[in-house]
This record gives C-alpha cells, structure tokens and sequence, in this order.
C-alpha cells in the first residue's frame, strides 16, 4: 500500500499545481482574451466529458478488469514503483478534469459556491471510493455508468452552450438571434438558483440561437453516438418500409 498511497500523495501535489496554473492563466486574461480563455475552457471540458462518457459506455465491464491485470503485473514483477506510476496517473488525470470542470463552474458562481461545491463533491467520491472497494463485487459497472453518463451529458452540453456563449461575446461566433426566449423573469440566471442550474446544466436565461443550436446538436450527436446500433437498424426498417411511387 506505500508505493500506492505515494503514488496518491504526487498525484494530489501535481492537481494542486494545476490549479494553481489554471488560476494564474485565468487572472492574467483580461477582456476579450478572458472570454477566449473562458469558451476555451468550457470546450476543453466537454471534449474530456464527452470522451468520458463514451469510453465508459464501451468500456465498462473491461475497466475493473484492467486495472486487475495492471496491479497484478506490478506485484508479480515486484515493481513498486509501477504501483506508485499507475496511481499517480490515475490521480493527476481526475485532477486536471477537476481543475477544468471547477474552473468552467466558477465563471457562473462565485468562490464560495465553487469551494462549496468542491468539497461536497470530494466528500462524495470519497464515500463512494470506499463503497466501490467494499461492495465492487456487487456493483453493476454498466448500469453504474449509464446513470452517471446521463448527467455527464447534461453537463457536458451545457458547457458547450455556455463555451459558444462565450465566444459570442468575444465577437468569433455570431449570435444568429440575440435572444431567443427570456425566462430571467421566472429564474434569474443571476439568482442563486439560476447560478446553481448554469453550472450543473448550462442554463441561460436568455440564450441566443447559436447557444440553442449547440446545445440541440451535442445532444443529438451524443445519443445518435451511443445509440448508433439501435438508429442504424430502425433507419433500415424505415426506409424498408418506403416504396418508390
């Protein structure tokens, strides 16, 4: 267990370290640079989601299974250090997806929130971290992953409205219609509330037309994606079923 808890221990360190770039790039930015850095930051995320979530859905039942086999190879040629490397990069790849999921929340809510949020967040992977390692055998990975896929899809394209959002005001994407609907008069995306659903679910009060149609488009790239077996054959039967006139 050293090797591991070491391995732990710097890939923690190096999360820190990211963050610590992420908040000085973030400072240095200022007017249309730091909307660039935000959109930026908004579609680096949802590119790491969106891998995320499809990696999980075709690798579910593989992933235990390999780590498995890594940790069983490490041991057998008594390389603690192999050990310690396969934890640090476990780490250091979950935290940089932190310090961008978090980065792209702060832009929509404010420090305490953000800090809030994080630590809940944290209290909850570690809780569940223990579950996994107690009740592994019991978990249905599968099922495990679709459910948490749902809201990783919700998020992710929130963030790619919210990144076009960003560039919209940068003047590098147009708008197309300014506003297409108004709903601040019932959740102000200002409010607490309103702060709240932006950085779980991208909400906008009044989002223009490029916003709607990226959000409506990753969806529908995102579900055709995964479901693209199922689409494919009721595509077949239903041109099967038309006939030339």
């Amino acid at each position: 267990m050293k090797p591991v808890y070491a391995g732990i221990g710097l890939g923690v360190l190096a999360s820190i370290g990211t963050a610590a770039l992420f908040l000085l790039l973030a400072i240095e930015f200022q007017g249309k640079y730091e909307q660039l850095f935000e959109g930026v930051s908004m579609f680096l995320a949802a590119a790491i989601l969106t891998t995320m979530i499809l990696w999980m859905r075709n690798n579910s039942k593989a992933y235990s299974e390999g780590i498995k086999q890594k940790v069983d190879s490490a041991l057998t040629d008594k390389q603690s250090y192999g050990l310690a490397f396969l934890a640090f990069i476990s780490i250091l790849r979950e935290g940089i997806e932190t310090v961008l999921f978090l980065g792209s929340a702060s832009f929509s809510s404010s420090g305490l929130q953000t800090l809030i949020g994080g630590v809940l967040g944290l209290g909850l992977a570690v809780l569940l971290g223990v579950g996994i390692m107690r009740y592994s055998v019991r978990l249905d990975l599968r099922t495990f992953f679709n459910v948490t896929g749902f809201f990783l899809i919700l998020f992710a394209a929130g963030l790619v409205a919210r990144g076009i959002g960003e560039f919209s005001e940068a003047g590098m994407i147009a708008p197309i219609v300014q506003s297409v609907w108004n709903t601040n008069g019932i959740i102000s995306d200002q409010s607490g509330a309103g702060k709240i659903l932006t950085a779980l679910v991208g909400y906008v009060g009044s989002p223009s037309l490029s916003q709607v149609i990226g959000y409506v488009a990753y969806w529908l790239l995102i579900v055709l994606w995964l479901y693209r077996d199922t689409t494919t054959i009721a595509l077949k039967k239903i041109l099967a079923t038309v006939r030339p006139v």
